[in-house]
């Protein structure tokens, strides 16, 4: 079985834009049939995209992590 390669001009190609650690966001791969998964780590997630066979793919989308809410003080 032979897998073409996602081209830079498909719409489905992405790239890193800063090497800097970002740990704002998540990453949400949505498959074809609506199954999801959640990444915590860019790498891993640009990793898995691209080990997943294209057919199955249907698009990563990056969710905004709220920041933590600080505590007033008190008892938890």
């Amino acid at each position: 079985m032979s897998y073409d390669l996602i081209k830079p001009n498909d719409p489905r190609y992405f790239t890193q834009t800063c090497d800097k650690p970002y740990d704002r966001h998540r990453y949400r791969i949505v498959f074809t049939n609506g199954q999801t998964e959640i990444y915590d780590d860019w790498q891993v997630a640009h990793a898995r995209w691209f080990q997943s066979p294209g057919q199955f793919l249907s698009h990563m989308e990056v969710v905004d992590v709220k920041p933590k809410k600080k505590s007033k003080g008190g008892f938890a």
